[in-house]
């Protein structure tokens, strides 16, 4: 039987690609998502009313219209819209704008070992990019680090991969993020990560990463063991992060939802009510416990 192959493109005035179908005449998703990143589905014109129909998707598997894919060209679906690749492109532009204008702030360096000197953490930074300033907060009184500092970068990109990850500084992980007084007083501090609901077990961390790829830089995939259909997606741009929320996403023909992976605060005060009895410094441990245990924190 000679392979038969159906003609797919991105938008209808697109030049269409060939994408060949099983023996039974069928068409994998995943097939399609190999040359079009994050389809997760197909439509078509129908000759006759010229209107858009889709094609009918069963469990990862599109099955032609009345049996006969014919010679028609069909067109991806994307999660969001039918042109997503375009607003993509337009986004990343408008961002790369927007940060080309952008200043840097002075960032906050949380967790640092009590010995560090500011030119331990100057010496750190300087391999990032040019530091304007570094500061070690210590107490008035005795003159001993508060285990925090500050440092600021020349290059607004700088900052953003800095903020993108973890920094091992004499021998301990630190974290740099942006100063809750950086942010408007409505607007709480965004997470870079998410939280990936209705996963399956044949999802592997390395095919998260790279679907996700698609919408920005992923620094970190998280699946709990034992599995419990969900994992955490962090990427190093916090809009990218926050662009995702509330979307349902198709990855090897299954719907996921993607959610904040931050907990809100008065999520703790409710976990209180779950330890009666016990002081306040004991609820608020076992509270963090509880959310370690049930989203994954590390």
């Amino acid at each position: 039987m000679a392979e038969l192959y159906i003609r797919v493109a991105e938008d209808e005035n697109e030049e269409p690609m060939e994408i060949p179908s099983e023996d039974d005449g069928t068409v994998l998703l995943s097939t399609v998502a190999a040359q079009f990143p994050g389809a997760c589905g197909l439509r078509y014109r129908s000759p006759v009313s010229q209107c858009m129909r889709g094609v009918r998707l069963v469990e990862g598997i599109l099955h032609a219209p009345e049996n006969d894919w014919g010679n028609l060209v069909y067109v991806v679906n994307y999660p969001k819209d039918n042109k997503r690749k375009m607003d993509e492109v337009d986004a990343a532009s408008a961002v790369k704008i927007k940060r080309g204008v952008q200043k840097t702030s002075d960032l906050i360096v949380l967790g640092l070992p009590w010995k560090t000197s500011e030119q331990d953490l100057k010496d750190y930074f300087s391999t990032f990019g040019e530091v304007i300033m570094v500061q070690v907060k210590r107490d008035v009184k005795t003159g001993n680090s508060k285990g925090f500092g500050f440092v600021r970068f020349t290059d607004y990109e700088t900052q953003v991969k800095v903020m993108s990850q973890r920094h091992m500084i004499d021998g301990r992980w630190c974290d740099c993020k942006l100063p809750n007084s950086k942010q408007g007083p409505d607007e709480p501090m965004r997470s870079r990560k998410v939280f990936v609901g209705r996963c399956t077990e044949d999802m592997s961390a390395e095919e998260l990463r790279q679907f996700f790829m698609q919408y920005g830089e992923v620094t970190d995939v998280f699946i709990p063991k034992p599995f419990r259909a969900f994992a955490f997606v962090t990427f190093a741009d916090d809009q990218v992060a926050q662009s995702l929320c509330g979307e349902d996403l198709i990855i090897k023909g299954v719907s996921v939802h993607i959610s904040n992976a931050e907990p809100k605060h008065n999520n703790i005060h409710h976990l209180f009510s779950n330890f009666p009895g016990r002081s306040p410094s004991t609820q608020l441990h076992s509270a963090f416990t509880v959310l370690d245990g049930t989203l994954g924190y590390r």
